[in-house]
């Protein structure tokens, strides 16, 4: 007879089986998150559930938990009986949220610089000289990775997981945004000034220099501001919203 204290552990292949079950349902949400950040999902897209099995290779269950996630992100749209649509971009709706973003980007980069360990700057260290190692001939789909690790380190070193569920979705929408951006936009291409203003954050977060951080990230944000500005005035919508229909005879540039 076991002991009243004695706790019972699961079977080594159950405790396996979860874990990978675990692991499926993150793989497949950050691969439909990848996807719609570089628009091989495009704004507006309609489609159904099994077409996110075909496309990411995950079967109904991990796929159906990351839409719900996705949908909670506002990412993803879920019509009852009419599948799925890919969320729109709205630019007044996004430009509104900048707000939101720049206030608590404040609060995990003040929280970051205060309560970075060792660990974590030597990886922020590491992600800069990346960064400068990188920086004339560095892509879009190259920066949106190390961006997105910039973010999550960030979020790690801050130590509030309260606001990661706020701030994850914020950046997933607006490093989809960046990618149309550098993308299609004239003359956008260069990534140098998103790149250097990243540089700013990193090393002053890194060397513990809090007003400084806090002056950088203010800074990259406006950056972000100004990027709405051109969207507004020369995008095409339909790059935005694949419901609305191209010029006819217009080809997108690659």
């Amino acid at each position: 007879m076991n002991d009243a204290s004695t706790v019972l552990e699961p079977p080594s292949g159950h405790k396996k089986a979860r874990q990978n079950r675990i692991n499926h349902l993150d793989l497949a949400y950050e691969r439909i998150e990848q996807l719609i950040v570089t628009c091989e999902l495009a704004p507006g897209r309609e489609l159904s559930l099994q077409d996110l099995q075909t496309l990411t290779g995950y079967g109904r269950t991990p796929v159906h938990h990351a839409v719900n996630r996705l949908s909670h992100d506002t990412l993803i749209i879920i019509r009852p009986r009419h599948g799925l649509r890919i969320a729109p971009i709205d630019l007044s709706r996004e430009r509104l949220l900048l707000d939101l973003r720049r206030n608590l980007e404040r609060f995990v980069i003040e929280l970051a610089t205060q309560r970075s360990s060792a660990s974590h700057r030597n990886r922020m260290l590491h992600l800069s000289r990346t960064l400068r190692l990188r920086r004339d001939e560095m892509g879009i789909d190259e920066f949106n990775e190390i961006d997105r690790r910039i973010d999550q380190l960030f979020l790690t070193a801050a130590g509030e997981p309260f606001v990661e569920h706020t701030l994850r979705p914020l950046h997933t929408m607006f490093r989809r945004t960046g990618w149309l951006y550098h993308r299609h936009m004239p003359e956008s291409a260069d990534l140098k000034v998103t790149i250097d203003l990243h540089l700013a954050v990193l090393d002053a977060v890194a060397h513990g220099r809090v007003a400084a951080a806090l002056q950088e990230s203010d800074a990259l944000i406006a950056f972000v501001g100004t990027m709405f500005d051109d969207l507004e005035a020369h995008i095409d919508p339909s790059l935005l919203d694949t419901s609305i229909e191209p010029l006819i005879g217009f080809q997108h540039p690659d």
